[in-house]
């Protein structure tokens, strides 16, 4: 018995006509329209706009310039009174927010390694109430050669002990001395530095020029740190 193949042929012509069809039509598309994919470019002006707004995402901690090569970058804010909690931003890393959770009244800090970047530790010490021993043994343990982050919330100095400002002041700090009751407080010092740290901001707690009623503005610093020593 012989099966018939007129039905398969007229399958395959019907593929192969469809194909051609296709193919002729993009021809037709593409001589027309005399373009290709290639050719379609964004305005100058937009490209340029595209491109400076991707660099300044890019900038680790939201900076607006890069570092230069082997800096870290950083960008550290105090707490706003009593009610926003501080900010700190390392090597693109947010180390601590109120947006993690992990920050606390008074004083909080952090320990970075000074080589790699890489953070080590951080903590909040409560200066109102809490026991500023537990400031001191911290600051007594810290590894050489450690970055030490500190940013103060509400109240920074009330507990305040001479043995925390000296450790403080051997850190690099210009104001530990004089810091005190809900005053602003943003630095970045290092053990054992030979001069004073170039990075740290601090204001006073001043009823007649206070910001917020009580409170000092809150203070914000950014910028590019060289790897220790600096």
């Amino acid at each position: 018995m012989r099966v018939s193949a007129t039905p398969r042929l007229a399958g395959v012509l019907r593929v192969l006509a469809l194909i051609i069809a296709i193919v002729t039509t993009w021809i037709i598309i593409r001589n027309c329209m005399g373009f290709s994919t290639k050719t379609i470019r964004l305005p100058r002006w937009l490209a340029a706009s595209s491109t400076m707004e991707t660099q300044v995402m890019k900038h680790k901690c939201g900076l607006i310039k890069p570092c230069p090569a082997n800096h870290f970058a950083f960008k550290i804010g105090s707490g706003a009174a009593n009610v926003v909690g501080p900010t700190m931003c390392f090597e693109n890393h947010m180390i601590m927010s109120p947006v993690k959770n992990n920050v606390g009244r008074g004083l909080n800090i952090a320990l970075v390694n000074g080589t790699t970047g890489a953070v080590l530790s951080q903590s909040a010490f409560d200066m109102y109430s809490g026991d500023v021993k537990h400031l001191e043994k911290f600051l007594k343990e810290i590894p050489k050669g450690a970055l030490v982050l500190v940013a103060s919330y509400d109240d920074p100095g009330t507990k305040m002990s001479d043995e925390a400002r000296k450790l403080f002041t051997n850190l690099g700090s210009s104001y530990a001395k004089q810091l005190g009751f809900r005053d602003s407080w943003v630095f970045i010092g290092a053990k054992d530095l030979r001069d004073k740290s170039p990075f740290e901001q601090f204001l006073k707690n001043n009823p007649n020029t206070n910001k917020y009623e009580g409170w000092p503005e809150l203070l914000e610093m950014e910028g590019c740190v060289p790897p220790r020593p600096f």
